[in-house]
């Protein structure tokens, strides 16, 4: 039967005594008849998933290659090294979160979720293959100068991941940036086990206690070219310099007439934030002249912006900079390092496409080509030897070697709207003593309907609601009327196949924490189930995270979606919860996530390659910050808080209450102890993926044969804790 069918005869409902003849028909079936023999093969097809389909579905081969693809089990599978991963070699996610999460008892390492897991095998690859695809540029064109290129710390300032990118690109010389007082503290302890050679790039506003720092990593032999972003900064520099004693080495930062438009080309341009005028540099060129100092200026520094959509821009870009080289060289500074900053893309949405944000039209091989044969052509016209060349490509480096992994606790959708038992056989009775505008509509609205015309039920439909909203905020129309406006525009849609009812998803993850740039620039970034990849998903889901917050979800999603396909909830078999990945989010999300209703980052493992059954090994394991720990950075102080509530459940005890103070000290201890984040099952909820802290988050629970003290005792506990 037709859902429409309950749009029928009219019966006055309660408090409606008007009289209504009937005369509208009963709707009879929609044109078009049952399914036939070839639709019910097709649906049979469909029925009929398979791994390559959710690959195909989430574009993991798009946006995911060649580090990330769709096993045979229907799971996740990272391939380390990329292209030339063999096929025993690969890494099965899934596995690795349950490792990570398995209670130490089971043979796991007991961390709790959320998770990120990092690939240092994959940053490997991505450093050595920037460095072969300048290489190849390099020598295919005949170019005069090698590349060296550096990581700018601020895209993560992880102490691993810095290290690590000192040690895998030790070969190449490759060094670091730094933008503030602290980033170059780290920079010159991690450099000083890194290449004599490696560059330290020196960036950001300075004072004269950034300067002096600078100087002073030259005395211990580290490569530093101080940058300078504004006029200003030189005067500092040159009297530090003669105070210190040390000669500088100074970098330009230019600003370029060429921007692009996106979001990411906003500090790039003549309105740009950093980087001097032609005049300015005309101006600092003259003064270090007459210091004397103009052998001290040897690198020139632009930034066009994060993400460049397109190899035409790049072109254009390092073609300008490379002009204001050789003018440079030809004004006799010593120029020999030309550094085109960041803007080496990464394709988030796969769609390699150069006009969006999240996503680029080019390559690795494409962008060194574009920038070596820029800056040579330049060259050669004005007969300048060519400058090292240097990159700060830091998004393109460490975006994919890191993971998030979050779980979905629950799932709720928006019930359909069931008017025939809301309303009861009133419905058409209401529809019908609509205003005579409206009425219009909804005879209008019907018609299109049996006509299965879906543009102009559209059209209809939402004519119908606007008004009828309007004159109930006016206070003509009934709750009843725009309840059974509500419900005749609910049916409408599920009959012409346009209502597919969004679940939400639970995930226990604050989104300002680990996913700030989807909040602040509305950033996306691939998210996809870790497995159950075999399985067709049915249900169309948005993400919500634990925060108290609004705006802590995720709606919107790679291809212009604005809702993900996800299985249903539950289903997980013997893997238990649902599992979520946050894929090529390594650079900037950790950085800039904060504490948002405290809850702090997530707990990380660092996973490498090995021989062993499961093609993985757990180099380290990190467990997330606690909930002392992000007291204390709020400036509170968890153990006088402990102390303070311990000696009030100690005062209650002693005045006859019912509290063990005991227990209450216990229960305060792990929960300090514990991470902010949900504690999803337990030990006993079989999902095998639960983690050590259940049993301290359990300690001082009575069980199912406790008593009734021992059940006021806990709410007395949980309302502390409130």
């Amino acid at each position: 039967m037709p859902a429409l069918a309950c749009v029928g005869a009219a019966v006055a409902p309660p408090g409606y005594a008007l009289a209504w003849d009937g005369s509208l028909p009963a709707p009879g079936p929609f044109p078009g008849g049952a399914p036939t023999a070839s639709t019910a093969a097709a649906l049979e097809h469909v029925s009929l998933w398979s791994p390559d389909l959710s690959a195909a579905l989430y574009k993991i081969d798009s946006w995911g290659a060649p580090y990330f693809s769709v096993n045979a089990a229907g799971n996740i599978a990272v391939h380390p090294y990329g292209a030339s991963t063999l096929p025993h070699q690969e890494i099965d996610l899934t596995k690795v979160v349950r490792k990570a999460s398995e209670p130490k008892s089971a043979g796991g390492l007991g961390l709790q979720l959320p998770l990120i897991v990092r690939f240092p095998d994959v940053l490997r690859h991505r450093l050595e293959s920037l460095h072969s695809a300048f290489d190849f540029a390099i020598r295919s064109t005949g170019y005069g100068a090698h590349y060296q290129g550096v990581y700018p710390v601020k895209c993560n300032q992880d102490r691993f991941i810095v290290e690590d990118v000192v040690g895998f690109g030790a070969p190449f010389r490759f060094g670091l940036e730094a933008g503030s007082k602290p980033e170059l503290l780290l920079a010159m302890s991690c450099l000083a086990r890194g290449s004599p050679d490696a560059f330290l790039i020196c960036n950001g506003y300075k004072d004269e206690e950034y300067v002096a720092l600078a100087l002073l990593a030259r005395t211990l032999d580290l490569n530093v070219v101080i940058v300078l972003e504004q006029e200003e900064e030189l005067s500092t520099v040159v009297e530090t310099s003669r105070r210190i004693g040390v000669r500088p080495v100074i970098g330009l930062r230019a600003k370029l007439r060429t921007r692009h438009s996106g979001h990411f080309g906003s500090t790039s341009g003549e309105k740009g934030k950093f980087g001097l005028t032609t005049a300015q540099i005309l101006s600092v060129a003259r003064k270090l002249q007459l210091l004397e100092m103009l052998d001290c200026l040897q690198l020139l520094h632009f930034h066009i912006g994060s993400q460049i959509p397109s190899t035409a821009l790049l072109v254009d870009g390092v073609g300008e900079a490379a002009q204001i080289y050789c003018e440079l060289a030809r004004l006799g500074a010593a120029m020999r390092v030309i550094d085109v900053g960041g803007g080496l893309g990464i394709d988030y949405d796969g769609s390699h496409s150069s006009g969006s944000d999240m996503s680029v039209g080019y390559g690795l091989d494409e962008y060194a080509e574009a920038v070596v044969r820029a800056v040579q052509y330049a060259c050669d016209r004005k007969g300048v030897p060519p400058p090292i060349l240097c990159s700060e490509s830091g998004r393109a480096l460490v975006s994919h070697h890191s993971v998030l992994i979050f779980e979905a606790v629950s799932s709720t959708a928006v019930a359909a709207v069931d008017p025939a038992t809301a309303l009861g056989p009133g419905l058409t009775y209401l529809l019908e003593d609509l205003p005579d505008d409206m009425r219009g509509d909804y005879r209008d609205l019907m018609e299109a309907t049996f006509q299965f015309d879906c543009d102009k039920c559209l059209i209809y439909t939402e004519q119908l609601k606007r008004k009828c909203v309007e004159q109930f905020k006016d206070g003509l129309l009934g709750l009843e009327h725009l309840a059974a406006v509500d419900g005749l525009c609910e049916l409408v849609a599920k009959e012409i196949g346009l209502a597919k009812p969004v679940k939400t998803y639970h995930v226990n993850l604050s989104l300002f924490t680990s996913i700030p740039d989807f909040w602040a620039i509305g950033q996306l970034f691939p998210i996809v189930p870790i497995h159950r990849l075999d399985q067709q998903p049915v249900v169309e889901g948005v993400l919500s995270d634990l925060t108290c917050d609004s705006d802590g979800k995720v709606d919107r999603f790679i291809g212009g979606r604005r809702s993900l396909p996800l299985h249903e909830f539950g289903g997980g078999g013997k893997e238990g919860g649902y599992y979520l990945g946050m894929f090529l989010g390594g650079a900037y999300q950790e950085a800039l996530g904060g504490l948002h209703n405290l809850f702090g980052g997530p707990s990380v493992v660092r996973v490498t390659q090995s021989d062993g059954p499961h093609c993985f090994a757990v180099t380290q394991a990190v467990p997330g910050p606690s909930c002392a720990d992000v007291l204390r950075a709020m400036q509170h102080e968890p153990e006088l808080m402990f102390e303070a509530l311990k000696r009030r459940a100690e005062e209650s005890a002693a005045r006859g209450g019912v509290v063990d103070a005991g227990a209450v000290a216990t229960t305060l201890a792990c929960a300090f102890r514990s991470m902010p984040y949900l504690v999803v099952g337990g030990e006993t909820g079989g999902d095998g993926m639960s983690s050590d802290s259940e049993g301290c988050a359990g300690a001082a629970v009575a069980g199912d044969g406790g008593s009734y003290e021992e059940d006021e005792e806990w709410e007395f506990m949980r309302c502390l804790s409130v």
